[in-house]
């Protein structure tokens, strides 16, 4: 079969949920056996959203090949369970930089460099290319932002010329939302009316609608959604608020969704799609046996996304032992050693989360002591790796000044430090360490318990490592480097006579999803329970 191409845009208003219809969509498809990914077009200027800060953009998400990505490719991902990569992620920024670097090389032989062809160009190539390096069934690609968005306009001439060009093996979704006037008593069509009239104006016919809103369209409604948009009444699809995101499947499943775009397709539709994991999964996600409360130490915990695929890796593991876990978010800057016992208590567990730059860091510090020094189940990610360093560094082994070079560098006992090849590296992202590489564990350690092989493959974006010229003392003492790579970077610590204390410098919630549930988050929160 020929590779179909389908493209989801939306209009009205921004944050419906493209990424959740795409990752829904992708899931029934791989139900029914087809070869499936996904792809997100940005039309930011940035490359990636690897400078972003979190209050802009939310987490970034990392791919196996080091791609700093949007969130939204954590839920394709999540979803799916298949990887994405450098090719599922594409930028208005990048666009612009292939193209440019192109024209300095002399790539368009003295033309006039335009948007149209040239930038149209770019962006259908990066769209053909997942077909074209592996020969998926369908390829979904999520355009960013709204329609009427003056920098998504170039995004929606090449899905027009796509369109023209592919025939039959391309079709466009659009997501809009359906506001409730509580004054009316009644659902309004018409922004979404005038969303598919501006994507008209730009020379594309959605297939499909698909309606956000907060109440159930009557008969009338999708009448008039069909006759005013162009699309036939068993094409305008219901996405009402679920209590779970994981929900969203099942009821694009009976809304027939699925099928629809296949019929779109001329293709057979007599089996169907098979969800029984995938519901197994929900009536354990909504019907949990047990409850347990973990706090997450952060800097960004009132933008709960900052945090996305930790609080989604939760909801896995919590899901995989029939527990709910509650996550009580606590701001690092409010933590002090006078308020420590009463911010933390109650809690089961404690997750000191990622993140870079000096703010909260001490407020981190604190409340790592604390769950140290009272047996409290800690996990420590990147960052919260590094600050379980420097406060066992701080507090047992008494070098009072030990910090990371990134906070302080004049302190005499960086115990975190930047590689000698990492110090000559310029730019602000050109000493990041992205992407999966190998891990070794010891033997006898909590890591190669929980993982259950000597050797792992797990995702990094980090800057700064643990000074190995330490290694000894810290072992001495009873911090115990037990994960290391190739180089003998430090990956993982523990302290063997705590009940679970273990810090890693990667991040494992990146690989965490719907039907592999990561062993890390699943010891912890076992561990929480426990406690």
């Amino acid at each position: 079969m020929k590779t179909k191409y389908i493209f989801v845009t939306g209009g009205v208003a921004s944050s419906l949920g493209k990424g959740i219809i795409s990752a829904s969509l992708a899931r029934l498809l791989l139900a029914r056996g087809y070869s499936v990914t996904i792809q997100k077009l940005d039309p930011y200027i940035n490359i990636n959203p690897g400078t972003l800060n979190p209050y802009e953009h939310g987490e970034c998400y990392v791919t196996e090949d080091g791609a700093e990505t949007d969130l939204d490719l954590g839920h394709y991902e999540r979803f799916t369970n298949v990887p994405t990569s450098q090719a599922n992620s594409v930028t208005t920024g990048r666009i612009y930089l292939s193209v440019i670097e192109k024209e300095r090389s002399g790539g368009y032989l003295g033309e006039t460099v335009q948007v149209i062809p040239h930038i149209t160009d770019e962006i259908k190539n990066r769209i053909l290319l997942l077909g074209k390096t592996k020969q998926y069934d369908f390829v979904i690609t999520e355009i960013g932002g709204t329609v009427g968005d003056i920098e998504g306009l170039p995004f929606i001439e090449a899905i027009r010329q796509l369109r023209l060009e592919l025939g039959k093996n391309a079709l466009c979704i659009h997501l809009a939302y359906i506001p409730y006037l509580a004054a009316a008593g009644e659902l309004k069509t018409k922004p979404a009316q005038h969303s598919v009239k501006l994507l008209l104006e730009q020379g594309v016919q959605p297939d499909i609608m698909v309606c956000r809103t907060e109440h159930k369209l009557s008969d009338s409604n999708r009448s008039k959604i069909a006759l005013f948009c162009n699309v036939e009444k068993s094409c305008v699809i219901e996405s009402m608020d679920a209590k779970s995101i994981y929900e969203v499947p099942l009821l694009m499943k009976e809304e027939g969704l699925d099928i629809q775009v296949l019929k779109k397709f001329g293709i057979n539709t007599k089996t169907d799609a098979d969800l029984k994991d995938w519901t197994a999964f929900l009536k354990k996600l909504f019907n949990p046996k047990h409850e347990v409360t973990i706090g997450l130490v952060g800097k960004y915990v009132e933008l709960k996304d900052a945090y996305k695929s930790i609080s989604e890796a939760f909801i896995h593991a919590g899901t995989s032992l029939n527990c709910k876990v509650n996550v009580k978010w606590l701001d690092s800057e409010k933590i002090n050693d006078k308020n420590v016992k009463q911010q933390l208590q109650g809690l089961s567990g404690v997750l000191v989360a990622p993140g870079f730059g000096k703010r909260g860091i001490e407020g981190k510090i604190v409340a790592i002591k604390y769950v140290r020094e009272n047996d409290i189940p800690f996990f420590g990610i990147s960052l919260g790796m590094q600050c379980a360093v420097i406060e066992f560094a701080r507090n047992v082994m008494k070098l009072r000044d030990a910090h990371s070079i990134e906070m302080d560098e004049n302190t005499n006992n960086p115990v975190i430090a930047l590689l000698e090849e990492q110090k000559t590296t310029s730019g602000f992202v050109g000493n990041m360490r992205l992407g999966a590489e190998d891990c070794f564990l010891k033997d006898d350690s909590l890591a190669k318990r929980i993982y259950k092989k000597s050797k792992i493959s797990e995702r990094h974006r980090d800057r700064y490592e643990f000074n190995n010229a330490f290694l000894d003392v810290f072992e001495n003492a009873g911090m115990i480097p037990t994960g290391l790579n190739l180089k003998g970077l430090v990956e993982i610590m523990e302290i063997p006579k705590h009940k679970f204390f273990i810090g890693v410098q990667f991040h494992p919630e990146y690989k965490s999803t719907v039907e592999n549930p990561h062993p890390l988050f699943v010891a912890f929160v076992k561990a929480a329970m426990s406690n």
